[in-house]
């Protein structure tokens, strides 16, 4: 079955922000990883601290989010401050999923292996929503 949780972008403000939404909410957050702290990923001196992802577990949601730093993609304007992502049950879901909603809409990140252990894709389907598609290696050794 999809799951389908939102993902927020920020500007600088992330880790501020999910501090006020589990004060709010309650649940768990993960460990923040800083945008320092990824090896072979160029980031300025001055957004190292900021937040590459966070996210907030909750009784029957996950509530993720990050960071945008200039330079680095696509610059945060209105609109693509939010996506919804889809997290898919196998590889071959994850490519279905990313083809459909993505025909005729413009891709952001193909579908590929990611450092961070995930396979993983983004895009604006052709109705202007963001999308994250995701399948988690780590569903197969559990």
């Amino acid at each position: 079955m999809v799951k389908l949780d939102p993902y927020l972008n920020f500007d600088g403000t992330c880790e501020e922000a999910f501090n006020l939404y589990k004060s709010v909410f309650g649940g768990k957050l993960s460990e923040v990883m800083r945008m320092g702290d990824m090896e072979g990923m160029e980031v300025p001196e001055a957004y190292k601290d900021h937040v590459m992802h966070v996210s907030l577990q909750l009784p029957n949601n996950l509530l993720m989010g990050s960071d945008v730093v200039p330079g680095m993609g696509n610059p945060l304007r209105p609109g693509n401050n939010n996506y919804i992502y889809i997290a898919a049950d196998s590889r071959e879901e994850a490519d279905r999923l990313f083809s459909e909603l993505s025909a005729g809409g413009e891709v952001e990140m193909p579908m590929e292996d990611m450092f961070w252990g995930d396979y993983f894709g983004s895009f604006k389907d052709r109705f202007g929503i963001w999308w994250m598609v995701g399948y988690s290696f780590l569903s197969d050794t559990v």
